[in-house]
């Protein structure tokens, strides 16, 4: 059965609840408190059929100034509202009050409800009804029906009824949303059941038996039960009033304010980035840095108001602003939420949230504020767009790409394929999800070549650069998942070559000096004279311009002319070969050679022979046994 929640609205003692109870029979000043004072302190809760069929959750909120927090946790997910005037009163400051609440919170749809008509005479009603509708002109309730109750003689109730039941038909269904969520208003302890809390479920849906988080603190339950209007059932969706049972915590973990949500949906935030418009009925302008009570769900925090492109902000303006929070929340893109100064305390202005987990941003700063009017007015695919570009090179998942965006992959998909289509955003790394906005990647991608070429140009004569080297030094590739892509991509193209650690432009090649090649053939005759017993460079390096000689020996090494043993020791390629074919005619007629044995192989000092039969064992030519070496098997 399809459940629509009704919250009642207006001025202390103009009967809100005596009007529920006269409604359903059900009393919601249930605190002794609550009975002694005459007024609601706390939430409340009762439920009515229509005539229609469909049920009406309905909640009581308080109209007391000193509670005006307990209405707007209780003005949480409400479809409707009925605005609850007295008529020997008329409108009063509450009654404004909550009226702004609701307008900031987007309710759209409601009733006006003039009670205590018993006490007034019939001229008397016609001026309330005049100064109410002329209150309501230009508001959300202009139009809406007008209903003239006594909760005493029931006067107008049946009419109030028949109104609900025809107002509720019109109410279009909830998108249900992806995340199953609802902002907790009540904790307590059942015997024999433990932890209950109960809330409006504001999207998605849960089933008994899942599990789920309660946030900010992120504490994991269990649902062990599922009541609505204490009726066991098995799941519960958007738009009804719940209790759920809750196994694996304790009621001290919890409190008002926390969110229910599926087990690792949301995450806890101390900043949100929002449109905040101020209330033309605000009496001064609000300051950047300003302290106020913000208020979403049914939480209420201090914080501070980041103003991101003034000052100040005049009644009646709106901008856009991030707000610091002295303690964690849980929201979703698209929220709304309720400002009230921090002393003294009344309701300023409220909005949207606009990303529920930002980086602190610098005012004025003109991409910022660029990205947030996106997310403000932009349409879904600039949204996903926007948010995948607010990665920057670390880029995005597309988990938590929907968080962000707020929308389930039945409507994130396609939106995903035509921005991809379009090389707007790239996955890089496909087993994560990982995207990355196309600007970022053509970005790193340039700098990734700029750096190689001036590298190439800084040092001619090295075949190239460190790859690690280059993923330090580059800073749009600090992330190394987007490296390794961008090295595929770019070696795919052709634009680069890699050779085991070694990055290069593709045209790159070392080309040497006129100098530099008269130190390469006199470098070249001294090492193929010398045979196996060549100098070590420390011994020759005066003989040739400083640092010039030893970029021309890595030249001759990655050509293959010269063969590297050790740091200093060079052997010509000719007497590597002549060795290593001695070398292996020896042990394929022996089976095994001992380091004496291969002394006398070479002709040469332990001086040489050491450090080369340890390079044939790095070559993977031979292998140590013992003390002796063998043939590697291949």
């Amino acid at each position: 059965m399809k459940q629509i929640i009704l919250g009642t609205a207006g001025h202390i003692d103009h009967g809100k609840t005596s009007l529920i109870k006269a409604l359903t029979g059900v009393d919601t000043d249930r605190l002794k408190e609550e009975k002694e004072r005459g007024i609601t302190i706390e939430l409340g809760f009762a439920h009515l059929k229509l005539p229609g069929g469909k049920l009406l959750g309905i909640v009581d909120v308080p109209g007391h100034e000193k509670f005006v927090k307990n209405m707007v946790a209780g003005a949480t997910g409400i479809d409707l509202v009925a605005l609850v005037i007295a008529a020997d009163e008329g409108v009063m400051p509450q009654t404004r009050e909550h009226m702004e609440i609701c307008s900031l919170l987007q309710i759209k749809h409601g009733v006006v409800v003039l009670t205590k008509v018993d006490m007034v005479d019939q001229e008397w009603l016609e001026l309330v009804r005049e100064d109410v509708r002329e209150y309501l002109k230009g508001s959300f309730l202009a139009a809406s029906p007008m209903v003239e109750v006594s909760a005493v003689t029931g006067q107008g109730m049946e009419r109030l009824v028949a109104v609900l039941d025809e107002v509720v038909q019109g109410i279009p269904d909830k998108d249900s949303g992806h995340i199953f969520r609802l902002p907790i208003d009540r904790v307590f302890t059942m015997k024999g059941f433990g932890t209950v809390i109960t809330g409006t479920t504001v999207s998605g849906v849960i089933h008994t038996g899942d599990e789920a988080t309660v946030y900010p603190q992120q504490v994991t339950a269990r649902i062990r039960g599922i009541q609505v209007h204490n009726q066991e059932v098995s799941e519960v969706k958007a738009g009804l009033r719940t209790a759920v049972n809750l196994q694996g915590v304790e009621r001290a973990s919890i409190e008002r304010g926390n969110v229910l949500a599926g087990k690792g949906m949301l995450r806890p935030t101390k900043l949100v980035d929002v449109i905040l418009e101020h209330l033309s009925s605000a009496p001064r302008k609000l300051k950047n840095r300003a302290k106020a009570r913000f208020h979403t769900g049914t939480s209420e925090i201090i914080a501070t108001v980041l103003l991101l492109d003034r000052d100040q902000l005049d009644p009646g303006q709106s901008c856009l602003a991030q707000i610091q929070l002295e303690e964690p929340t849980a929201v979703l893109k698209g929220d709304r939420y309720v400002l009230r100064s921090y002393s003294p305390v009344r309701t300023i202005g409220g909005g949207e949230i606009l990303h529920p987990l930002p980086r602190r941003k610098k005012r004025f700063t003109e991409s910022f504020l660029s990205e947030l009017k996106v997310l403000h007015d932009g349409d879904l695919k600039e949204v996903v767009e926007t948010f995948v570009s607010m990665g920057r090179y670390q880029g995005v998942d597309e988990a938590e790409l929907s968080f962000l965006a707020n929308m389930g992959a039945k409507k994130l998909e396609p939106l995903l394929q035509a921005l991809k289509t379009a090389r707007k955003i790239v996955a890089y790394d496909r087993e994560r999800g990982s995207l990355i906005h196309g600007d970022y990647l053509s970005k790193a991608v340039s700098e990734l070549l700029e750096t190689l070429a001036k590298y190439h140009k800084e040092f001619p004569l090295k075949p190239g650069f460190s790859r690690e080297e280059l993923r330090t030094r580059t800073v749009g590739a600090i992330n190394p998942k987007l490296f390794a892509f961008m090295m595929n991509r770019l070696a795919n193209e052709g634009l680069i070559a890699v050779e085991k650690e070694t990055v290069r432009l593709k045209d790159h090649k070392v080309t040497l000096a006129e100098d530099q090649e008269k130190t390469k053939k006199e470098l070249q005759e001294i090492y193929e004279k010398s045979g196996l017993q060549p100098p070590y460079f420390k011994e020759i390096k005066d003989k040739f311009p400083e640092k010039s000689a030893s970029d021309v020996l890595e030249v001759m090494c990655k050509e293959g002319s010269l063969v590297k043993v050790k740091e200093d020791l060079y052997f010509h390629r000719r007497a590597m070969e002549e060795l290593e074919e001695k070398l292996v005619a020896f042990l394929r007629e022996r089976g095994e050679i001992t380091t004496p044995e291969f002394k006398d192989l070479t002709g040469v000092s332990r001086k040489y022979t050491i450090p080369l039969i340890e390079h044939f064992d790095r070559s993977q030519l031979t292998v140590r046994v013992g003390d002796n070496r063998v043939l590697r098997k291949k």
